[in-house]
């Protein structure tokens, strides 16, 4: 089983959408889970409910996920680590176990433009779901259909 992190600047919204998609994916196969993803940031700031709402819409409950900081997790074995936004990438801290780091940057939906906060979660959740199920099939080799919500 592969374990995977995401690490976001205040693991509030964007490294929490990846965490939920990226286990979702994973776990396919006759249910059997293929990876053990976290998530957490550098700063972390407590799970945004327009986050845990865009994941209900999708049918995906993340009501349990905490917001956790980066430290507690130096001590397990990682097989990626990835960041999802350009300050926790430079901040990262030192994974000596991670086998790779990946970077992927999508934008912070609480400050998005031009657009109510809702649209714009909408709109990342919907980023993330396609990168994390790309992810998933070509790193775990695991393939499920998107569902739309």
């Amino acid at each position: 089983m592969k374990r995977i992190l995401v690490l976001c600047s205040g693991n509030s919204a964007r490294s929490q959408l990846a965490q939920a998609y990226l286990q979702h994916f994973a776990n396919t196969v006759d249910d059997i889970e293929q990876a053990e993803v976290y998530s957490a940031g550098v700063k972390p700031k407590g799970v945004n409910p327009l986050a845990i709402q865009v994941l209900a819409e999708d049918g995906i409950d993340s009501s349990h996920h905490t917001s956790n900081h980066a430290d507690e997790y130096v001590h397990i074995p990682f097989d990626f680590v990835i960041t999802v936004c350009d300050n926790a990438r430079e901040q990262c801290p030192f994974f000596p176990s991670a086998g790779e780091l990946i970077h992927h940057s999508f934008p912070e939906p609480s400050h998005m433009e031009g657009k109510d906060k809702l649209t714009a979660f909408r709109e990342v959740r919907d980023l993330i779901k396609a990168y994390s199920q790309e992810f998933i099939a070509t790193r775990l080799a695991v393939n499920k259909p998107i569902s739309t919500p």
